[in-house]
């Protein structure tokens, strides 16, 4: 991971350059690309850190639709380098690349993080390839949390031609954004509120595809109680052009974190905006709420749950779909070095009256030595997608398993 992501504020966040689940991905036909070897290698040295990984990758035949493809064998490869620097900041260089017989295709990468008590800057600079042809990427994010104020600044460019689909995850070709939020922040001594914060500020998307920049105002109200739970507002309205509908948009807010006992803890959410929804092709209202809690029921039983519902609506003003997902899980952790893990992952929409799709997971981690470890994990996919007989006649509408996957993995530290 290149370095500066912001874990507690989530203002600013790298590029993910290289995105694991691209080895040994799903092909159209459902079939998987076969994993042959793989091995990765890290360590530290003095202030250096290092990372290595290499895996192969088997050819594999695939349909889509009436005609037949082929993904070729291929070879992916990741070298990443990290120095500290001027105490806890950080510089850092990273390469992730996929090689066949068919093309090549990767990423260098130039990141950093320079860090002080007050103040975070952090930046990262990409050049994607692809055979002959590449492109630049580049971020940039500015955190300072000061006593009295708060100041982020962040932008991310993405060229047209940056295309790293083989290796990494970044989308958002041909774009460029940028955020501005500064307030005043008071630190309350006394009473039951702890802190105040009010910002405001700008945003602004420009996407090559629509020729247009989007450009919104943004304001936000965060109120922190010493009792350990808070809640936050934020608002923004704007102009922006999808598909070539130029319209006002507007969104609000609302979340809210609890942590008020040893035993439990949970958080709520929820929001309204007017946008376009590019899966039913036109502009309408757009809502969601939700939740999660997390409960201690004894020293070595945890359970939990999330649970979210979506409203879309259509330009009549009715509600067009509503979508429920919840997903409740069990940890059991009977000795310190030994956890298990089980959830369940429930889709449900109101047009159908059903349950839509179904995960089940189960997670078994044993840490046998220091930073060595045995996992298992179990996953199952469930959904309604058609479904066929031995004579290829359709059969009633259920729910089918379409994917399981059974993994073992040994992690093993040697010293040397």
């Amino acid at each position: 991971m290149p370095s500066g992501k912001q874990r507690e504020s989530g203002f600013y966040s790298p590029m993910e350059l290289f995105y694991s689940r691209r080895i040994g991905r799903k092909l159209p036909d459902g079939s998987e690309v076969p994993l042959l070897v793989g091995s990765k290698a890290f360590g530290r040295v003095n202030s250096w850190e290092y990372g290595g990984f290499i895996a192969a990758t088997g050819r594999e035949e695939f349909q889509e639709g009436t005609a037949s493809g082929s993904e070729p064998a291929a070879l992916y490869s990741s070298v990443r380098l990290k120095k500290q620097v001027m105490g806890n900041s950080s510089v850092g260089m990273l390469y992730v690349g996929r090689n066949s017989g068919d093309e090549n295709n990767g990423v260098v990468d130039l990141d950093g993080a320079f860090r002080a008590s007050d103040w975070q800057l952090s930046y990262q600079i990409a050049r994607s390839y692809r055979n002959d042809e590449g492109d630049y990427a580049a971020s940039v994010g500015l955190w300072m949390p000061k006593t009295s104020w708060i100041l982020g600044l962040r932008s991310r460019y993405v060229g047209e031609k940056f295309d790293i689909q083989e290796v990494g995850f970044v989308p958002w070709r041909g774009t460029w954004n940028g955020a501005l939020l500064t307030g005043p922040v008071w630190r309350l001594q006394t009473g039951a509120v702890s802190q105040i914060m009010v910002y405001g500020g700008g945003l602004f998307n420009h996407e090559k595809v629509d020729g247009y920049a989007d450009r919104m105002a943004a304001l936000g109200y965060n109120m922190q109680f010493r009792k350990n739970w808070g809640f936050e507002i934020g608002v923004t309205a704007g102009r922006s052009r999808d598909m070539g509908v130029l319209y006002n948009n507007r969104e609000a807010t609302l979340s809210s974190w609890f942590n008020l006992s040893p035993v439990w803890e949970g958080n709520l959410y929820g929001g309204y905006s007017r946008t376009y929804n590019f899966s039913r092709g036109y502009l309408a209202s757009y809502g969601w709420a939700g939740g999660e809690i997390d409960w201690k029921a004894a020293r070595i039983l945890a359970l939990g749950s999330s649970a979210d519902i979506f409203f879309e609506g259509n330009p009549a003003g009715a509600v067009e779909e509503i979508t429920f997902n919840a997903r409740p899980y069990l940890s059991w952790t009977p000795v310190n070095n030994l956890n298990m893990r089980l959830y369940v992952d429930n889709l449900y929409l109101r047009t159908t009256g059903h349950l839509e799709r179904v995960i089940g997971g189960f997670l078994f981690s044993y840490n046998f030595r220091p930073k060595s470890w045995l996992y298992f994990a179990l996953n199952e996919v469930q959904d309604r997608s058609n479904e066929y007989d031995h004579e290829e006649q359709l059969l009633p509408n259920r729910l089918h398993m379409v994917n399981r996957v059974n993994v073992v993995k040994l992690k093993y530290l040697f010293y040397f």
